[in-house]
Parts: C-alpha cells; structure tokens; sequence
C-alpha cells in the first residue's frame, strides 16, 4: 500500500489515504518520496481549474527521492539511486516526437497527477524513462523544484539557441522567476528583472538580475522599447502585452511559460514590422532535464525553498496560495 495525501473534491482540503498501486510494470520504477515541491499547477489541479482533475486526487509532481523498486525490464538505475521526478510520468517512447528527444511534446505523455496519483505520498510510481538521475552536488531538499519550475525555465534557452550575449528580462520573479534569474545570470546574458516593487527590485538584483525595469511605469517601459532579445513570462495573470512586445529588439521573441488562461491580445502589426514572435514551451524532455541538472550543479544554481512536514501538507499549500513564500514550498517525509 502506498500512504499518501488526497484531495476528494475540488480545493478540498488534503486527507490522509492510502491505495494499492497492485504489480510494478515492467518498466517503471518506484521511488520512495524524500521531499516534494508544490507548483502552482498542483494548485490548478486541486482545484480543478482546468476542468481534467479525478478525485480523489494526488498532488505532487516535483519530486526527489530513491528508487525502491525496479521493473522487470529497467536497467538504468539500481536501488537505493537518489533521482527525480517531475510532470510526465510517461511517454509512448515510439512517436517520432519521442524518436526526436522531444518527449515533453508527445501527444500521449502522462502527467504525473492526471489520471493516476502524484508525489504527495511515501512513494510513487512512474515509467523509468521519464525519471533522471539526481548529481551528487545537488541537494534532495532542493532539487525537486527543478523538476518542474527549473527545467520550465531553462528549456526555452535550449531550444532557441540562446546565446550568452543575449539581453533577456524576465516578467514575474516568484517561483519561476526566480530560478530563471539565477539560470541566465549563470548562462551568461545580461538579465533584467520587470518588477513592480523596491522590494523585489532588490530581491531580484540578488538572484541574478543585472537590472530592474518597474513594471507599472508606462516611461520606463516607453524607454525600453527595442532592447530585448528574449523576454520570459512566468505569470499567469493578463498584462498589457502590447507594451512588452514593444520592448522586444527586431527578431525578439516574448515566450510564455505562466498559463494564462485568458487570451493574448497583441497587434500583428507590432510583431511583423520588426519580425518579432510570440511562443510557448511546455516543461522539457529528460535529456534536457538531465543537462539543466547537469548546468545546476556546475554552477550552483538551486531554488529558494521553504521546507514542511509533508504531515503539515495543508498549512503548506495555504502558505503557497495566500502566502509569498521565498520562492517555493518543499513537501519532506
């Protein structure tokens, strides 16, 4: 039996339960749960603010762990092997997006908490190939986060080739934000942290920023108008995109990473003339997974955590729903 915390209606609160997960597949494994991150997605699912959430429901998908059991036909790890876990579960492994490396993209990926039960638990189960090992000189405690939150924000320097002398600034420095600071800092670019407080002007210089633009100040914005080559949005809440498009150099690119749910209203006109665009991107692959933990080791990069007893799972979440945590909330067993 696997012990875990679920949720048995929308935003109910946590309960302790307990299933059968019966036989390990032959290709999986089985990690027992040393720490849990909880993401703003967990949130959206307990909640059911996407309309897919099953009750009872599971949350955690930024794990970190060891393994405590291996499929029949797993011969990447062995036991006891400290690893991680983030928002896929599986993949078809046959697609030509997974024959690719692309497997963040396949169209039959499992989410870690969709249709079976997440990390908020002593231990969970997923396809070995969508786990990755954990580097010696990162920590458990804080290497969950990066699962989901880190490889958001590093994916999109992979995948459009960014270079270490490129002006990047980054819109929200909470959760993600914070990490992308710290992530592009140590790439090399010269990073600009949009913000809308003294506060997190000075918070956002010690993470990584090289320099702060207030947010709420239309000059300023005015004033930067063709100085970015790349902007990372990390909110999930509607702003006047207009005016940060504005901000972009010819061939900019605004890439959104938060999941706003209402649409982007931006002229075509303001992104054809200079040839700018607007895109997206989804979490990443496990190699990429692998490299950005790789990056994070080399250079130190771990995100600002907030520990609780995962016995204290609801206080946790509150903390995270009506709170400011300083950046994310850790889950420890």
């Amino acid at each position: 039996m696997i012990k875990a915390y679920a949720a048995f209606e929308a935003g109910g609160e946590l309960k302790a339960y307990e299933y059968d997960p019966g036989p390990l597949a032959d290709h999986d494994v089985e990690i027992a749960v040393d720490y849990c991150g909880i993401c703003h997605s967990d949130l959206s699912m307990l909640n059911n603010e996407w309309g897919i959430t099953k009750y009872p429901f599971v949350p955690g998908h930024e794990v970190a762990g060891t393994i405590s059991a291996l499929g029949k036909h797993v011969s990447k790890f062995n036991i006891g092997d400290r690893v991680g876990l983030g928002w896929h579960s599986s993949y078809c492994n046959d697609c030509n997006t997974c024959l690719e490396g692309d497997h963040n993209l396949c169209s039959s990926a499992q989410g870690t908490l969709i249709g079976r039960h997440g990390g908020f638990a002593d231990k969970v189960r997923a396809q070995a190939t969508s786990v990755v090992a954990l580097p010696e000189a990162l920590s458990s405690e804080k290497a969950g986060p990066l699962f989901c939150g880190g490889v958001t924000v590093y994916n999109p320097m992979v995948q459009f080739d960014l270079k270490p002398t490129a002006k990047v600034a980054v819109i929200g420095i909470g959760g993600l934000g914070h990490m992308a600071l710290k992530f592009l800092n140590a790439w090399g670019c010269e990073v600009t942290a949009f913000t809308s407080t003294e506060a997190k002007r000075t918070e956002a210089l010690e993470l990584g920023a090289h320099k702060t633009l207030n947010s709420r100040d239309s000059e300023e914005l005015t004033n930067a108008a063709n100085s970015f080559d790349l902007i990372l949005s990390t909110v999930n809440v509607k702003l006047d995109w207009a005016s940060y498009v504005q901000t972009l150099k010819p061939k900019g690119r605004l890439h959104f990473l938060g999941a706003i749910l209402e649409p982007v209203e931006v002229s075509v006109f303001a992104l054809m003339g200079a040839q700018r665009s607007i895109s997206s991107s989804p979490v990443g692959s496990p190699a990429v997974i692998a490299q950005m933990l790789e990056f994070a080791a080399r250079h130190k990069i771990e995100p600002e955590v907030e520990v609780f007893d995962m016995t204290n799972v609801n206080a946790a979440i509150e903390r995270l729903e009506k709170g400011s945590p300083r950046y994310r909330v850790v889950l420890k067993n």
